[in-house]
């Protein structure tokens, strides 16, 4: 018997719409002055330098491409927001975010915007911090942790 698993993998179609709600959730906490791959993209996101916070879904057949832009550009100072699918099994998993980045597995299935129906794969945001964004992250836990509160960032 053996297991036919390539609609898990790949997708004809690769410019999935982040769902509205959720990118809205995420930028006011990261405030994105860039998205290297829009819908309709006028550019090569891959081959000109990106904004101070971005945020990236890339299309997912050239996955690997996007999340080394993202550890380059990150390498220069920037905050890189992934949304990605959780796939911790992958060199490009391990190598470029595993080590670096925040990890928020996202609970349930994604609907993108112009999809009927839920990923059918499992999805995380991966976030790769600017040391600045990192810096006055621990100047914000430090001094909620003096006012004995407590803050879940894992969960969007």
């Amino acid at each position: 018997m053996t297991f036919n698993n390539k609609g898990l993998m790949s997708s004809i179609k690769q410019d999935w719409k982040t769902p509205i709600q959720f990118y809205h959730k995420l930028d006011v906490e990261f405030n994105f002055d860039f998205d290297p791959c829009p819908e309709n993209p006028k550019f090569d996101g891959l081959e000109i330098e990106w904004g101070k916070c971005n945020f990236v879904n890339p299309p997912y057949n050239q996955i690997k491409l996007w999340i080394e832009k993202g550890y380059n550009e990150w390498k220069l100072g920037k905050t890189i927001v992934f949304l990605v699918p959780a796939r911790t099994d992958t060199q490009w998993f391990h190598k470029y975010l595993y080590p670096y980045a925040e990890l928020r597995f996202i609970e349930g299935r994604l609907k993108f915007n112009d999809g009927k129906y839920s990923a059918p794969f499992p999805s995380m945001v991966a976030i790769l911090k600017s040391r600045d964004a990192t810096a006055k992250r621990c100047r914000l836990q430090s001094a909620q942790e003096s006012k004995n509160e407590t803050r879940i960032y894992n969960k969007i």
